[in-house]
């Protein structure tokens, strides 16, 4: 009995990537490309990274601190946590807003 083998398969066609006539510069890899007025070191919404990364890092740890003392305090741990709740988050939101405050851009303030 004769067997039969599989027609032969086509090579793939190669993609390739459009032409779009010219070469693109984007600004942020290419500083000569900046307008005079554009700051590309700011941060675009005015607020400093960094704080941005120390919050949710204090809001982290300071929900940890208040749940172990909640869950495994008793009734005296339970009052020592609403009361770190009702000191602790003031200071800790305060501190970071003047934080904030110092490290923000005044000279390229966000739109």
């Amino acid at each position: 009995m004769a067997t039969s083998h599989p027609p032969p398969q086509r090579p793939q066609p190669i993609i390739q990537p459009p032409d779009v006539g010219h070469e693109p510069h984007n600004p942020v890899r290419d500083d000569r490309k900046l307008a005079p007025t554009e700051d590309l070191d700011r941060e675009p919404d005015g607020v400093p990274h960094g704080v941005v990364g120390l919050t949710a890092l204090f809001s982290v740890m300071l929900a940890l601190l208040v749940g172990v003392m909640a869950l495994f305090g008793g009734t005296v741990g339970r009052v020592l946590a609403v009361l770190l709740c009702l000191i602790a988050i003031p200071v800790l939101v305060g501190n970071l807003n003047k934080k904030a405050d110092r490290e923000r851009d005044q000279k390229h303030p966000s739109r």
